[in-house]
C-alpha cells in the first residue's frame, strides 16, 4: 500500500525507491566488503597470533611432520566455523528486526537503527590490534554481534518498504525489485573492490574501517532525504495500517493467507539448499582462490576477493536480460516455484565448474587452478540467483498478509541464514574430503533440490490463490519497454541499475 504519494517520480518509479537503492548500496558495500576479506583476515597467521589460535589451541605438535599444512587446514577450518555462524545470526536476527518493526518502530526507525549499530560494529572490527592489546577477540565478538543486531534491523525492513511504495496490483512492483536488487549488487561491487583491495593490499583491518565509513553514508542519507522521498511509508507499524481498530489488526487468518504463508516457508526451506551452495563464495571458493588459484597477471598478484565481483558484475549485465526474456516468454513464463527450480540447477551447473577446477589441480600442493573455472562458476551462480532472490523478495511482498509482512520477510531471511550455517560446515569438508568431493556433492545437493522443486512447482501455484497472475498477457510489450527503458538509464548513470 502506497503511502508515498506526493515525491513524486523518476523512470517510471516512485523516487523514495531510488533513496532506498542508495540506502541499500550503501549499507551493501559496508556488509559484502567486509564479507569479502572477512575468512582471509581470520585465516591468516598475524591475526591468529593475535587471538590466541596457535598450534597448541588446535593441539598439533609443532615438531611433526606437516604441522604447518594441518595448522593452516585447522586455522581456515576455524574462521569458515566464525564466519557461518555470523552469517547465519545475520539472518536469523531479521525475525526480531522485522517484528519490532511491525508492531513498535515501524521501518524507518528501524533501518536508522540498525544502520548506526552496523557502523559501529564495522568500526569495532577494524580497531587496531596495537591499541587493545590482550582484547582482541573482545572486539572481534563485539563487533559481530554489532553486525548481526544491526543488520537484523535493517535488512527485512528496507525490503519491506520497496513494496509499500506500490499499491496493490500494480504491475511495477516486480520491477522496482529487480532495480533494488541492482542496488544490492552495486553496493558489493563497490565493497569487493575498494574494502578488498584496502584489506588485502594494505591491511585487513583498514578494510574493515572503510566498510564502516561505507555504512555511516547510508545512514547519513537516510536521515537527510526520507521525509522527503519517502513520505510517510515506514513510519507507522504495520500492525496497526488495516482500520486503526484492534479488532481488525488481531483478526484470525484467513484460509486463503494461511496458504499463501504455507507457500512462503515451503519456497524459503527450498532457499536453504540454494545458499548453501552459493554462499561457498565467501568461504571455501574465496580461500580456494587465495591459496589454489592462479591470480598472478603480468608479475601482479589479484587480490582474491575480487573475484567475488563476478557475482554482482553479471548480475548487472544479466538482470536486464532474464526481465526481458521472462516478460517475452508472456504465458509461457515460469512460475515462481519453477524459477527456483531453475536457480537450483544453475548452481549445480557452477559446482561442476568447481569440480573442473579441482580436477585440474588434482593432489598436487603446487599446482593451481586456472582462474577461468572460478570465474564460470560465479557466472552459473549468478544465473541461479537471478532466477530467485529478487523473485523471492517479489513474492514475499505479495504473499504475506498485511500485519506480517516484515515478520515473513525476516522468515525469509531466516531460512536464507540456514543455508550460510550450512555453507560452512560444508566448507569445512573440503580440508578433510577434499575439494573434488565436497564441489561434486554439493551439485548433486543442488540439482535434487531443483529435481523435487520443479515436481512441487503446480500444488504450490495453487496454494498461491491467484497471486502469480499479476501478468496480463496483452500488456507485455509495454512491460518490457518500462523494464529497458529503467536499465539502460540507470546502466548510463552508474548509479545504476537496472
Amino acid at each position: 500500500m502506497n503511502k508515498s504519494a506526493s515525491a513524486g517520480e523518476m523512470l517510471g518509479h516512485p523516487k523514495g525507491l531510488f533513496l532506498l537503492f542508495g540506502t541499500e548500496m550503501w549499507e551493501r558495500m559496508s556488509y559484502y566488503g567486509m564479507r569479502g576479506i572477512f575468512v582471509l583476515y581470520l585465516s591468516s597467521l598475524a591475526t591468529a597470533t593475535a587471538m590466541g589460535w596457535d598450534m597448541a589451541y588446535f593441539g598439533i605438535d609443532a615438531a611433526a611432520a606437516g604441522a604447518d599444512d594441518l595448522y593452516q587446514t585447522e586455522l581456515q577450518k576455524k574462521a569458515l566455523g566464525i564466519l557461518g555462524t555470523y552469517a547465519m545470526l545475520v539472518y536469523v536476527t531479521p525475525v526480531l528486526g522485522g517484528w519490532m518493526a511491525d508492531n513498535v518502530w515501524g521501518q524507518r526507525k528501524s533501518i536508522i537503527f540498525g544502520g548506526i549499530v552496523m557502523m559501529f560494529g564495522q568500526f569495532a572490527l577494524g580497531t587496531p590490534h596495537e591499541y587493545i592489546a590482550g582484547m582482541e577477540q573482545t572486539f572481534l565478538w563485539l563487533g559481530l554481534a554489532l553486525l548481526i543486531v544491526g543488520n537484523g534491523f535493517f535488512k527485512p525492513n528496507i525490503s519491506t518498504m520497496v513494496g509499500d511504495l506500490y499499491v496493490e496490483g500494480d504491475k511495477r512492483r516486480d520491477a522496482a525489485f529487480t532495480i533494488f536488487y541492482m542496488g544490492i549488487n552495486t553496493g558489493s561491487i563497490l565493497g569487493y573492490f575498494v574494502v578488498g583491495t584496502v584489506g588485502e593490499k594494505f591491511d585487513y583491518q583498514y578494510g574493515f574501517l572503510v566498510a564502516g565509513v561505507g555504512m555511516l553514508l547510508g545512514v547519513l542519507l537516510q536521515l537527510a532525504l526520507s521525509n522527503k522521498y519517502l513520505g510517510n511509508v515506514g513510519v507507522e507499524p504495520s500492525a496497526k495500517q488495516t482500520s486503526g481498530k484492534d479488532a481488525v489488526a488481531n483478526k484470525p487468518l484467513t484460509p486463503e493467507e494461511r496458504d499463501r504463508v504455507k507457500v512462503i516457508l515451503i519456497m524459503s526451506f527450498f532457499t536453504i539448499i540454494f545458499w548453501a551452495g552459493f554462499e561457498q563464495a565467501a568461504g571455501s571458493m574465496n580461500l580456494f582462490a587465495k591459496y589454489k588459484t592462479d591470480l598472478v597477471f603480468f608479475g601482479w598478484e589479484m587480490p582474491a576477493s575480487w573475484l567475488q565481483s563476478v557475482n554482482p558484475i553479471f548480475i548487472i549485465i544479466m538482470a536486464p536480460m532474464f526481465a526481458a526474456m521472462w516478460l517475452k516468454m508472456g504465458a509461457a513464463e515460469p512460475n515462481s516455484p519453477k524459477k527456483f527450480a531453475l536457480g537450483m540447477f544453475f548452481l549445480g551447473l557452477g559446482f561442476i565448474s568447481m569440480v573442473g577446477a579441482a580436477l585440474q589441480i588434482g593432489d598436487d600442493a603446487n599446482m593451481k587452478a586456472h582462474v577461468i573455472w572460478l570465474v564460470m562458476a560465479y557466472i552459473f551462480h549468478t544465473m541461479g540467483e537471478l532466477c530467485l532472490s529478487p523473485i523471492g523478495l517479489s513474492m514475499v511482498s505479495r504473499l504475506a498478509p498485511l500485519k506480517y509482512t516484515s515478520l515473513l520477510m525476516g522468515m525469509w531471511f531466516l531460512f536464507s541464514g540456514l543455508g550460510n550455517y550450512a555453507a560452512a560446515a560444508i566448507g569445512q569438508l573440503v580440508g578433510d574430503a577434499g575439494p573434488l568431493s565436497t564441489f561434486g556433492g554439493v551439485a548433486v545437493m543442488a540439482f535434487l533440490g531443483g529435481i523435487c522443486l520443479w515436481l512441487l512447482s503446480d500444488k504450490l501455484v495453487d496454494w498461491m490463490h491467484g497471486a502469480e497472475d499479476f501478468q496480463s498477457a496483452d500488456d507485455l510489450e509495454s512491460k518490457l519497454e518500462e523494464e529497458m527503458s529503467v536499465v539502460g538509464d540507470h546502466e548510463g548513470t552508474q548509479e545504476k541499475h537496472i
